[in-house]
């Protein structure tokens, strides 16, 4: 918690700027394009990484598609997973997101103004709504990203169990699924100290619909997770 309030801190003064941006990109979507709209949130999210004391350090960029929709299954450790997306992404991208973060009005507004997707996994109808969606998008070349979890782990780098819900739009929209290994993005935000953190994000090469399309959605999430894990153990 101390390092988001050195974060606001070190941005007081483009506050109003910012939350300027977010309200006219809001008001005036469907003037400007999706591209431009989640560039100026990366460029927001990219400069708060390096007043943040924070190393993050990328791999595996290239396993990325040049093309064409794909799904990004991270693991998820807290709000900072966002941001590394962010930080290691030039290609525009969506998210998934649990629904309880549109509580924070500025939050819900940005998320809004990139038509991201909150999801309500207590709502069976609205969930299978949004998978729907997700995987047209997919079909249309928009990477996304869900996170196979649904909440973060609290136990540092240790995962839970991946739903195989997670998996159903990418396996029904035949696009490749990329598993995204986070290590130890726990420490930005959970550890109550600005001591320079140091974290990672790996992109593992993408999983072809090929290589699990006789895979069930259970299957496809314990090979995911298996293959995360894997990264972690020799990273971390």
């Amino acid at each position: 918690m101390i390092r988001l309030v050195f974060i606001v801190i070190r941005f007081f003064f483009e506050i109003p700027g910012i939350f300027h941006r977010i309200h006219k990109q809001l008001k005036y979507k469907d003037q400007i394009s999706i591209d431009e709209r989640i560039d100026t949130l990366r460029k927001i999210l990219r400069k708060a990484v390096k007043r943040a004391n924070v190393d993050l350090k990328v791999y595996g960029v290239e396993n990325l598609p040049a093309k064409g929709g794909f799904l990004m299954t991270p693991n998820h450790q807290g709000m900072f997973d966002i941001v590394a997306l962010f930080y290691a992404i030039d290609r525009p991208f969506k998210i998934v997101y649990k629904k309880e973060l549109r509580k924070i009005k500025i939050v819900a507004d940005a998320l809004d103004s990139m038509d991201y997707l909150a999801i309500d996994r207590q709502n069976l109808r609205q969930s299978v709504k949004v998978i729907r969606q997700v995987k047209k998008e997919l079909g249309e070349g928009m990477p996304w990203v869900i996170f196979p979890e649904g909440t973060r782990s609290k136990n540092g780098n240790q995962l839970l169990e991946f739903k195989g819900g997670s998996f159903k739009s990418a396996m029904d929209a035949k696009v490749p699924v990329v598993p995204v290994a986070n290590i130890n993005c726990y420490e930005v935000l959970d550890r109550n100290t600005l001591k320079k953190v140091h974290c990672q994000i790996h992109f593992l090469k993408p999983i072809s619909y090929d290589e699990y399309k006789d895979m069930n959605s259970e299957e496809l999430a314990m090979h995911v997770k298996k293959l995360i894990e894997r990264c972690i153990e020799e990273h971390a």
